[in-house]
């Protein structure tokens, strides 16, 4: 394997008397699509926001590209997350008030792109995806599934070094869902990115490279 993007090692987590996790350890390395298998509750979300640390571990650690998540400055982690990672959110988290391309645009213009290269890279981005003609259109004019193409536009499009997907094709047609995988897939070879896609989708995970499943709190090999 090529050196390590994320590295978690013995992670728990519990919520009240139930263990969600329980010394769980996966290493995924540069350039490696994983898909992350198991049923609505078994503990993907949990994995993935502890990844990004929007969550805390009880125990365990977690380093994804380069930060040791939880242990981490806030000022680094709030580094790691706006240059470092991409994350597909199930809830998209679309903001609003601004258009396809301003919304893709966001993570570029956090790390500091020029306004007009931001525009252009988003746009494209959309293209790729079948969106170019909608960028000026809001989130609340789209459907589920075109949203849910925007969320991994802007996850994509600042070429981060690891990327989070949760459920990702869960709200697309079989074709469009295809064509995101593909986008997915592409972008992690062409960046040498780290990708691990949550998903209950068979099909879905067959892009990656290595399959695993959350039973019992562990991470086994699917």
């Amino acid at each position: 394997m090529s050196a390590a993007v994320l590295s978690i090692r013995a992670v728990s987590k519990r919520y009240g008397e139930r263990w969600i996790l329980r010394d769980a350890n996966l290493e995924i390395g540069a350039g490696e699509r994983v898909a992350l298998l198991g049923e609505s509750g078994a503990g993907k979300s949990t994995l993935l926001n502890l990844i990004a640390g929007l969550e805390a571990p009880d125990t365990g650690t977690i380093l994804a590209a380069g930060c040791t998540i939880g242990a981490a400055d806030p000022d680094d982690a709030a580094t790691f997350r706006r240059e470092r990672l991409g994350f597909v959110f199930q809830a998209f988290h679309l903001l609003p008030h601004l258009d396809l391309i301003q919304n893709v645009a966001v993570p570029l213009l956090l790390i500091g792109c020029p306004a007009e290269e931001a525009r252009a890279r988003s746009q494209a981005m959309l293209e790729r995806l079948g969106l170019g003609e909608r960028g000026a259109s809001l989130p609340r004019e789209l459907s589920g599934g075109e949203q849910q193409r925007v969320a991994l536009a802007r996850a994509l499009v600042h070429r981060p070094a690891l990327v989070l997907a949760d459920e990702p094709t869960g709200n697309l047609d079989p074709g469009t869902a295809d064509r995101a995988l593909r986008l997915m897939a592409e972008q992690v070879r062409e960046t040498g990115a780290a990708l691990l896609m949550a998903t209950h989708s068979e099909h879905a995970a067959a892009i990656a490279d290595t399959r695993y499943r959350i039973v019992d709190g562990s991470i086994v090999p699917a």
